[in-house]
């Protein structure tokens, strides 16, 4: 008999992690998810810049998560769990270990949330950039130590990091005015050199490893925070669709080919044609991005945009 398929998600409270875990379960995988929020309506500490505090609610929970994936009749293992602290990271791993035996799919989706990343460098503190490099690169190499030997000893798993436009791009604006500060930028090209490193190192024990670009996506946190930074949610793209690559690299036959790459999920979904009810308009940031490096697993009419707008 096939072993169970596993999945472990971090950042499922909401957003794109919660759209990833409920797509994973949709293609067949239970889903070990953290997060910091366990319930509705708990407060914490999540404003964008160190010149105010915001403690007010974010929607998403792991319970609300959980729940969605039981109706697609997956199992689904809740661990709350700060990527900030290591100690709460190894607990998450390890129960998911120990409960389902191995993991098959890793999906680094979570990234520090706090003051610094709508800050100017000169005005973020040094331990707001730590705090960063903490909870956006260490975090997901403390969790890649520990799945990785069990996906070595399982016969192959995949790995998926999250990336972002801010780690090979100039940001199009000043942090706070549209664009985003060095603690976000430096973190995010950090995290994104990992899957390269990792597709070279493991590709002989049939380990894949991805970056996944989701483009502007309108999620809860961009809604209730980030409009008076300029980032308009309404132009947003809907969390599904990052949600439908993954779940297709967690799956497709196709997939082991784009190892070791960035696939810009908005035309990744939409040339495949992965969710039929998106309408296929990838969003754009106005003014353009100006990246450092050629994207890769790009579409000839992605291509041509992007060589437009540089």
């Amino acid at each position: 008999m096939m072993s169970r398929k596993v999945a472990f998600v971090t950042g499922a409270s909401r957003g794109i992690g919660k759209a990833i875990a409920i797509h994973l379960a949709k293609a067949g995988f239970d889903v070990a998810i953290t997060a910091r929020t366990v319930r509705e309506g708990e407060a914490r500490e999540h404003s964008p810049t160190v010149k105010h505090s915001d403690t007010s609610a974010l929607p998403g929970s792991l319970e609300s998560t959980a729940d969605l994936i039981r109706k697609e009749g997956r199992d689904v293992l809740p661990i709350a769990a700060d990527i900030t602290e290591p100690a709460t990271l190894g607990f998450a791993a390890a129960t998911a270990l120990e409960r389902w035996g191995g993991v098959d799919v890793v999906v680094h989706n979570a990234r520090y949330i706090g003051a610094g990343h709508m800050d100017a460098f000169i005005d973020t503190p040094m331990e707001q950039i730590e705090k960063h490099i903490e909870g956006n690169v260490l975090a997901t190499l403390r969790l890649n130590k520990f799945f990785i030997p069990s996906m070595i000893a399982r016969g192959g798993g995949s790995i998926i990091n999250m990336t972002s436009g801010s780690g090979f791009a100039a940001p199009p604006a000043p942090a706070g005015q549209g664009g985003w500060g060095m603690c976000y930028g430096v973190s995010k090209s950090a995290v994104h050199r990992i899957v390269g490193i990792l597709a070279v190192e493991l590709a002989d024990k049939n380990i894949r490893a991805y970056n996944v670009d989701p483009g502007f996506i309108a999620t809860e946190r961009i809604a209730q925070d980030m409009a008076k930074f300029g980032f308009d949610a309404s132009a947003g793209t809907p969390a599904d669709v990052p949600a439908a690559v993954v779940a297709w690299l967690a799956t497709s036959p196709e997939a082991p080919k784009y190892s070791g790459e960035t696939v810009h999920a908005q035309y990744f979904c939409r040339d495949r044609k992965l969710l039929p009810s998106w309408n296929g308009q990838p969003a754009f940031t106005d003014p353009p991005l100006k990246y450092d490096t050629a994207p890769q697993v790009l579409s000839e009419l992605e291509s041509a945009e992007l060589a437009r707008r540089r």
